[in-house]
């Protein structure tokens, strides 16, 4: 009977998620929140109810596979060759400033033989930025399509494709065996890998999908097999971290005439199952009672440091783009969020050893701070004000972008409502 355990595991995990999810919602706080929440309850740090199995730890590789396919569909290069300039120097400097932050501070704590390494994998961390919470909180306010919205979102593109390159270069170093030379060198040949193979398979991905007016769901299928192998052969063949890899298939399949449908049907494998149970895995490895006074004053500063690093860094960039001082502040507070990406980075730490368990607790802690303050943060920078530099609404592709996958959403649920209503309709006619 015990062989059957993982069922009950599974069943309390969407249970729990989706009800501390719901929790969080209704006092408009984001649902990961309340995932994490659900984790740390129900696993061995509270209640001891749920503990860390080889098969949910498995599923949750997928599940970090899964979010960083997401991300590269969702990701619009035409768009950020437009936004360039001053959406890059934003990126550039708000992943520099909380990479020192997190090193430095990191660096009173962790003396190791490995410390370097491991230091710098706590800047990686803070460098990180989920700005799905942000665009959410901004749409609700109107505030999304203005110049400052534009530039969170151009910026947090360009963030996340720094933030995995510079996982990539930490994760290939930890790896003792193979000297810096020879990890930049697999790192290079990976994406000159990527370029060629991508460049060719976006064009036969593009020939398959126009040749089709309908949306079939051999399309979602194969693109998602398209992403397992291509983290596959990123881990495997060249030592880069697989949710690389993964990012990069996304980026090969988006802006494509089916990407939206492909989008939306990844995203209802991940919410039926994948996501919930990594967010839960998350929680299950945190043990709060372990947090030392040291550790709890590191969990402060950590939270500190990660609320300033991004107002500063992209503030700074902001400024020397030539926004205003109310803009570069409101564009800064727009990148704190840190989320599941940090959670996605943190958890391939663990795995890899480069983060050590005492730090784990803090990291949730940031995660769960910088994800609450977000919203709130946003709400008072974002207030009108005499002259708002922000009143005009401007035109925006990534906004389109967004709202194109909202829409489809909401269309297939209509239809699926229509089908449910005329099978209904048919039912009672027969009676």
């Amino acid at each position: 009977m015990d062989s059957y355990g993982f069922l009950l595991d599974v069943a309390l995990i969407l249970i729990s998620t989706k009800l501390f999810g719901l929790i969080t919602k209704r006092i408009e706080m984001p649902q990961v929140v309340g995932a994490l929440l659900a984790g740390i309850i129900l696993g061995p740090g509270m209640l001891g109810i749920l503990h860390e199995t080889e098969f949910m730890n498995q599923i949750a590789e997928i599940g970090v596979i899964v979010l960083m396919f997401s991300a590269g569909l969702e990701t619009d290069m035409e768009e950020l060759k437009k936004t360039g300039g001053s959406s890059f120097v934003i990126a550039v400097i708000g992943v520099l400033v909380p990479l020192a932050f997190g090193y430095v501070l990191t660096s009173f704590y962790n003396t190791s033989p490995n410390a370097f390494l491991e230091n710098m994998f706590i800047g990686i961390i803070l460098t990180a930025t989920s700005v799905s919470i942000t665009v959410e909180t901004l749409k609700e306010m109107g505030k999304l399509n203005t110049a400052s919205g534009n530039a969170i979102l151009g910026a947090a593109l360009i963030d996340d494709i720094l933030g995995i390159i510079g996982l990539t270069v930490i994760t290939g170093m930890a790896d003792t065996s193979v000297n810096l030379m020879a990890v930049l060198l697999k790192i290079v040949l990976f994406f000159v890998f990527s370029g060629v193979v991508g460049f060719f398979a976006r064009k036969l991905v593009k020939y398959w999908f126009d040749r089709h007016d309908n949306t079939l769901r051999r399309f979602s299928v194969l693109s998602f097999a398209f992403c397992l192998i291509f983290a596959y052969v990123a881990e495997h063949f060249f030592g880069v971290a697989d949710i690389t890899g993964a990012f990069i298939a996304g980026l090969i399949i988006s802006n494509t005439s089916k990407c939206t449908y492909v989008a939306s049907r990844i995203e209802t494998l991940s919410y039926m199952l994948i996501s919930p149970v990594f967010f839960a895995s998350i929680g299950l490895k945190v043990v709060l009672p372990e947090l030392s006074t040291q550790i709890l004053i590191f969990s402060i500063l950590l939270c500190v440091a990660a609320l300033l690093s991004k107002i500063i860094g992209c503030g700074l960039g902001a400024r020397c783009c030539g926004f205003t001082n109310v803009q570069s502040v409101r564009i800064g507070v727009g990148m704190i969020s840190r989320g599941e990406v940090a959670l996605i980075v943190a958890s391939k730490g663990i795995a890899l050893g480069l983060m050590q368990e005492q730090f784990f607790g803090p990291v949730i802690i940031m995660v769960v701070f910088t994800t609450v303050i977000t919203p709130v943060l946003l709400k008072f920078v974002f207030k009108e004000r005499a002259n708002d530099p922000d009143i005009a609404a401007v035109h925006s592709e990534l906004l389109e972008h967004y709202e194109e996958v909202e829409a489809y959403e909401a269309a297939s649920q209509a239809m699926l409502d229509q089908h449910i209503r005329m099978k209904e309709n048919e039912a009672t006619q027969e009676s």
